[in-house]
């Protein structure tokens, strides 16, 4: 498909030149055009992205993505049989995130004050529900390939490590439902426009992108956490004086509560990183991208001390006044 075509025959834009093919965005008259496939999303869940859109933009948040009306007076247009939605920005380059933690907490802060009710992408208290099933769904994969003796190496690095992870998000799903039962939520433990995946590059690295596309509705541990954990895995030689900054700056907007710091520390435990790279790879057909998520694995398994000992100094590291907020640890972790 000519997605330049698209965007002039539907939307009354001339194209000056592709932007970047991951995501697929043109430029054009100092604005920048993304183009999203929406075939899969309900028309609930399009209309919740504008809402919060539309609600961030009137709160003042930069950046966010605006909804482009086609030459139909439509935001949906449907060409070759498949439903695309424009995003448009303004070009804004150089601008840096060298204080994300005060950004985010920013954004978190303007999210809380949404009138509309979120249900198509409202996550708030589904964690543990959630966790539980995509536990469950790996754990029978897990029997189904015991039962077949694997010699296919990624498999048998999973059926050799898989009973740990099993371990480590079963004692996630548990801290988190003490949590539920010890804690009161506060006021800022309300749910807040958050994001699926949130990364010091979910904004971009010199444009200003923030995509409604990204989002969900969830307390804003879920961001947080995600955060901290792309920190430890990818910058390993100075993650700590980076997580140090970034709650430094989140809390200099919005102090933590226990519940939060509770939430966060559950997330990290619970093992995404190792769920999304197995279930990445039983689902790529790319010869590539298999052997790219069988080195991850490795190195997944071959820090498995040291993210242990980081999530056995997590509290120590936030400077988290563990005994004085009677926040519980985890017993096995402090071996």
């Amino acid at each position: 498909m000519d997605y330049s075509q698209l965007l002039e025959q539907y939307y009354g834009i001339q194209t000056e030149a592709l932007y970047s093919n991951q995501p697929i965005r043109y430029k054009a008259k100092g604005y920048l055009y993304t183009i999203i496939n929406a075939t899969k999303l309900t028309q609930e869940m399009l209309i919740e992205f504008r809402q919060m859109s539309l609600h961030l933009q009137k709160f003042g948040e930069r950046g966010v993505s605006s909804f482009c009306l086609s030459k139909n007076g439509k935001f949906l247009e449907t060409v070759e049989g498949q439903d695309f939605i424009v995003l448009r920005n303004p070009v804004k380059k150089g601008r840096s995130y060298s204080n994300m933690g005060r950004k985010l907490a920013k954004f978190h802060y303007r999210g809380r004050f949404i009138q509309e009710k979120m249900v198509q992408t409202n996550r708030m208290g589904t964690w543990r529900f959630l966790w539980e099933k995509r536990l469950e769904q790996l754990e029978g994969f897990y029997h189904r390939l015991l039962q077949q003796s694997p010699s296919d190496p990624f498999d048998i690095l999973f059926v050799d490590i898989f009973p740990y992870y099993m371990g480590m998000a079963e004692n996630a799903i548990q801290y988190v439902a003490d949590t539920e039962l010890d804690e009161d939520p506060m006021e800022s433990d309300a749910g807040t426009i958050c994001h699926e995946r949130f990364r010091p590059d979910t904004w971009g690295k010199t444009d200003i992108i923030k995509n409604p596309f990204d989002w969900v509705f969830d307390h804003a541990a879920r961001d947080i956490s995600e955060w901290i954990r792309y920190q430890f895995w990818h910058q390993q030689t100075r993650y700590k004086a980076e997580i140090k900054q970034f709650i430094k700056g989140y809390q200099s907007i919005q102090p933590l509560t226990v519940f939060s710091w509770r939430l966060i520390f559950a997330r990290l435990m619970f093992p995404l990183h190792f769920f999304e790279c197995v279930e990445d790879y039983f689902m790529t057909p790319s010869p590539q991208r298999k052997k790219e998520l069988e080195e991850q694995l490795t190195r997944y398994i071959r820090d498995t001390k040291e993210y242990e000992h980081f999530l056995a100094s997590f509290y120590q590291l936030a400077e988290v006044p563990v005994k004085r907020i009677q926040i519980p640890v985890v017993p096995w972790l402090l071996r």
